[in-house]
């Protein structure tokens, strides 16, 4: 594997990881520094986490519309360099404020996936971007398992632990990247940097431009609302429907991030070279609306198991979608694309908690006309049959 796509891979990875390391320790971390019960430390713990989402869905324009102008190169290392200092302020952190700062800031430097994928799309020929956007897709699947995993491993250690280690992660992905990364803006495809662009709502404008692109978009967004009510209910729907215990539910979880990683790392490749990717789009809506579905009105927890790997087929559509649009765009504004794309995700994780949660608490609780835990999913089912629709019926040529 070339080495630069070897150093794109971990930098999404370490994203994901950072996030997976921290959550099994937030609560006693906040309650730590801020003496509050569970309850209270909850609430906290949901600001940071939305205060994180807001900042990606900003600042993804931002960084891509700099990679533009400056390079790739520059941008990712210097983030990398900044996130590897916000997990050590936020290690010694012994304040409630101070953690506060350290997400926004996290999220801030989380946000290079957008450049991340830009440079995956200038290192790959037209015809090879959607199965190189899958590897991406892969290591962010990788860092969800991961994360987890050794964040709870590192808690026996204390509640700093895991940041040392997020630290420790995104400081040997510097020196990876200094070695190996080399850039791939050049004179003829650098463009200006323009604040009017570089903000989600620009970007979204300089979109509309482009023939056919807005409505992929609109396909993306909901595609990622929908996908959502994996991360925002699943552990309340595991134990309210099957009584399943945290050890299951953390266990269901890893079961669907290796899942993913191997649809988006391998898979998609066979489905490109059989449908090509607007087929496997259309393939991977059929799997997850049908999924969705299922899950929404099953009451066997050994089912559920059994669908989690499958439902993961569905995460074909994103790196496809990527590929149809990324030949829509030109090599200057690949940074721009993505970075649109990085604040619809982070739109979409704002906004798909909000629903699901409420859809699942309307359904289960005390006294409610009709019980149905499945509700979320059957959310995410309505919402992927209206981006199939929107897709189905898109433009398939530019002008």
């Amino acid at each position: 594997m070339n080495p630069a796509v070897l150093f794109i891979m971990a930098t999404v990875m370490i994203d994901a990881m950072g996030i997976g390391l921290m959550m099994p320790v937030m609560p006693d971390l906040i309650r730590e520094v801020r003496g509050l019960a569970l309850s209270d430390a909850a609430l906290w713990g949901g600001v940071m986490a939305t205060s994180f989402a807001v900042m990606q869905f900003l600042f993804g324009p931002t960084l891509g519309g700099l990679s533009d102008r400056y390079g790739r190169r520059p941008v990712l290392l210097t983030s990398l360099v900044v996130m590897a200092i916000d997990y050590v302020v936020m290690a010694l952190a012994g304040s409630i404020w101070l953690l506060l700062i350290g997400r926004i800031v996290g999220g801030i430097t989380a946000a290079t996936h957008a450049t991340a994928t830009a440079y995956m799309a200038d290192i790959s020929a037209p015809e090879d971007r959607t199965k190189n956007f899958g590897l991406i897709g892969a290591g962010f699947g990788i860092g969800f398992v991961l994360g987890p995993l050794i964040g709870g491993l590192l808690a026996e250690y204390g509640t700093r632990a895991p940041f040392w280690a997020a630290a420790a992660l995104a400081s040997a992905n510097v020196v990876l990247g200094w070695f190996v990364l080399k850039e791939t803006v050049t004179d003829s495809t650098r463009r200006p940097f323009e604040w009017l662009r570089a903000n989600p709502f620009g970007a979204l404008r300089q979109l509309r431009k482009l023939p056919g692109v807005l409505p992929l978009v609109a396909v993306y967004f909901l595609y990622h609302v929908a996908f959502a009510v994996y991360p925002s209910v699943w552990s309340y729907f595991g134990q309210e429907r099957f009584e399943w215990s945290a050890s299951v539910i953390g266990l269901s979880l890893a079961l669907f991030g290796v899942a993913m990683a191997l649809v988006q790392g391998g898979a998609i490749r066979l489905t490109l070279k059989w449908f090509g990717e607007r087929g496997t789009v259309n393939f991977g809506f059929i799997f997850a609306i049908a999924s969705y579905g299922a899950i929404g009105v099953i009451t066997s927890g050994t089912l559920a198991l059994i669908l989690t790997p499958i439902a993961a087929i569905g995460g074909v559509i994103p790196p496809a979608l990527q590929g149809v649009m990324s030949r829509r765009v030109d090599a200057n504004a690949q940074g721009e694309l993505q970075g649109a794309l990085t604040s619809t995700t982070a739109l979409a994780m704002i906004l798909s908690p909000l629903a699901m949660t409420a859809s699942f608490s309307e359904f289960t609780k005390d006294g409610t006309t009709f019980y149905l835990p499945g509700a979320p999913f059957l959310l995410a089912m309505a919402l992927s049959i209206v981006a199939l629709a929107i897709f189905v019926f898109s433009p398939r040529k530019t002008t």
